[in-house]
């Protein structure tokens, strides 16, 4: 027997919520590559949009604006999706996200409430028009942007920490759930990655600055480097694939290995005595 073939389902429907930009972008881009018959991209910046018109394969993806929040939008993005692609929602990415830091001893409990829902609430109303869309046709695959901040938070970013927690929750809940329809649910937590983000806040900083930022990120992650919006967006379309036809209901670390470093006091460099 053949192994199964690293492409999205051959003519099958993508949505990629948080598509503008990052990594969003690289994976609506990466899945077009591998064959996928159409790709729905969600958000909220209309700007963010503006490469999809003159992409070599516009024809096959479609922009799609609104929050993504808002379940409207993503029965719009399925649907969308569906009718460019002529074939049944095959692939889900809930990558949207909103970047807030806040502690809670200095910001109201309610307001930290708000950003925990503005990081889950896109991937909850994502993943309930994907189940539905998928229980009908049998098969489907969802994959949920989470973050190395699920295991390893880092102090001042509680709101988004607890989110990804809980969308790592989410994930297995669902695929307990859903697996027997055909369904599966997966998560990338994704170690500091070069987006467009990361690169504005590296030119907001001197020289001296910049470099003590990029010797930091060498440090965290063991393989010396932050990854790339390409190996994040091959990462989930490998999970979406038939290639990972058996894996449902995990949380893939895609970071470089930040996750199981420890920065602990006993530690010592390689080579040497203790």
């Amino acid at each position: 027997m053949s192994a199964p073939e690293e492409h999205p389902r051959p003519g099958g429907a993508h949505v990629v919520t948080g598509g503008g930009r990052g990594i969003g972008r690289a994976t609506a881009e990466h899945l077009l590559d591998l064959g996928a018959g159409a790709v729905a991209v969600v958000e909220a910046d209309s700007a963010a949009l503006e490469w999809t018109a003159a992409h070599p394969r516009a024809g096959r993806l479609v922009p799609v604006r609104g929050d993504a929040a808002e379940e409207g939008t993503a029965e719009r993005a399925a649907e969308a999706a569906q009718d460019a692609a002529g074939a049944p929602l095959a692939g889900w990415v809930n990558n949207a996200a909103v970047f807030r830091d806040a502690s809670l001893h200095t910001t109201p409990a309610r307001q930290v409430m708000g950003l925990i829902e503005a990081n889950l609430a896109p991937a909850v109303a994502g993943c309930a028009v994907a189940v539905r869309h998928m229980s009908a046709a049998g098969a489907g695959a969802i994959v949920n942007v989470s973050s190395h901040q699920a295991r390893q938070a880092v102090p001042g970013c509680a709101p988004y920490a607890t989110a990804k927690a809980a969308i790592e929750g989410l994930t297995r809940a669902l695929a307990v759930e859903y697996g027997p329809r055909g369904v599966r649910v997966n998560a990338v937590a994704l170690g500091s990655v070069a987006t467009e983000r990361y690169e504005a806040y590296l030119a907001g900083l001197d020289e001296e600055g910049a470099g003590r930022v990029r010797a930091q990120m060498a440090r965290v992650h063991p393989l010396g480097r932050v990854g790339t919006a390409r190996e994040a967006a091959a990462a989930i379309a490998h999970l979406l694939s038939p290639s990972a036809g058996f894996i449902t209901g995990a949380t893939v670390p895609v970071d470089g290995g930040r996750t199981v470093l420890a920065h602990d006091p006993e530690a010592h460099e390689t080579g040497e005595g203790r």
